[in-house]
């Protein structure tokens, strides 16, 4: 039997990939979550409040044309946490993004309420959105 909080991070990586904006809004992230995408490209910045995470999800479809992908290759979860090794692709603008990334989870009553990015390559993500 699965962890809640693995449960509710896969629940989430399976709205995301169908695009199902209501599910993340309304059962997998807290309100007041914050989701920090670290460099220098046009899409790093801290994002505080589902509208602002949500918004940042649309800014990423729409810079790749719906082509960027994640998929969920790992998770560990505990009480308070999720760590997930997550490859992710897309296509903008004659580039190709190929990255492992891992992203870092709290989860409290539930609900995601903080996420760290971390791209294998920053380089390589901040060249591709930028």
């Amino acid at each position: 039997m699965a962890h809640p909080n693995e449960d509710l991070v896969r629940k989430g990586f399976d709205a995301f990939s169908k695009g199902d904006m209501d599910v993340l809004r309304n059962e997998v992230f807290a309100a007041d979550v914050k989701y920090h995408v670290p460099g220098k490209s046009p899409v790093s910045g801290d994002y505080n409040g589902i509208d602002e995470v949500l918004g940042f999800f649309g800014k990423i479809f729409e810079l790749t044309g719906g082509t960027f992908r994640v998929e969920l290759h790992d998770l560990l979860a505990n009480d308070d946490h999720a760590v997930v090794l997550s490859p992710a692709s897309g296509q903008r603008d004659g580039k190709t993004l190929q990255d492992n990334g891992v992203l870092v989870f709290h989860i409290k009553d539930g609900k995601a309420t903080e996420v760290w990015l971390h791209p294998s390559d920053l380089y390589a993500s901040d060249e591709f959105f930028s």
